[in-house]
């Protein structure tokens, strides 16, 4: 049974890492993350499969446990415990923040994505409400600039040159401190 146990791991251990979908991907051949957080976080992923296939072997033992099978499954054990130790000291090397009803959700036993899906939902209907809020005022601006021009067009006249004049200053700064290293100048197209 032993014989089996590292080809079955191996392949526990490559299912596990293609179902986990977390969105991290091992390092794979020469390729190296630019990014050192990213390279813990690749060495802890990598860990994490190595104590998921360790498990597994565990699994095996236990499962047809023999008292000719007490030593492999004691060296499973410490190599789990010294696997789980190299996991902790790895991930004090990664930042990675993750949101309490994240970690809420997947303790209720749901799918994380669920959180995401209803955060864009909720950013959705706040943008779709400040949407509204802008569209309202736009309209109040155009209706109080026509009731202006009605009671008073010398003054609406004056205060249209006065912010067009505005507008173009403010145009031209905006433009300056959009320059990039490089000398070229981002500019934001004009609706």
């Amino acid at each position: 049974m032993d014989s089996t146990a590292p080809n079955s791991s191996s392949a526990a251990a490559a299912a596990a890492a293609a179902a986990s979908g977390n969105g991290v991907q091992g390092v794979a051949g020469g390729d190296r993350p630019e990014d050192p957080s990213k390279q813990n976080l690749a060495q802890v992923t990598g860990s994490i499969q190595k104590t998921l296939g360790l498990l597994h072997q565990l699994n095996l033992n236990v499962s047809s446990f023999s008292s000719a099978s007490q030593l492999p499954l004691l060296q499973r054990l410490n190599a789990l415990v010294a696997e789980l130790d190299t996991m902790q000291k790895l991930a004090d090397g990664c930042n990675i923040q993750v949101p309490m009803e994240v970690v809420n959700l997947i303790d209720d036993g749901k799918n994380p994505d669920e959180f995401t899906r209803d955060v864009l939902n909720s950013c959705i209907a706040k943008n779709q409400i400040t949407k509204g809020k802008t569209d309202a005022f736009k309209s109040l601006r155009k209706h109080l600039l026509e009731e202006l021009e009605e009671a008073f067009p010398d003054d609406a006249e004056a205060y249209r040159q006065i912010r067009a004049t505005s507008a173009a200053g403010s145009k031209r700064l905006a433009q300056s401190q959009s320059a990039l290293p490089n000398g070229d100048a981002k500019v934001k197209p004009e609706h």
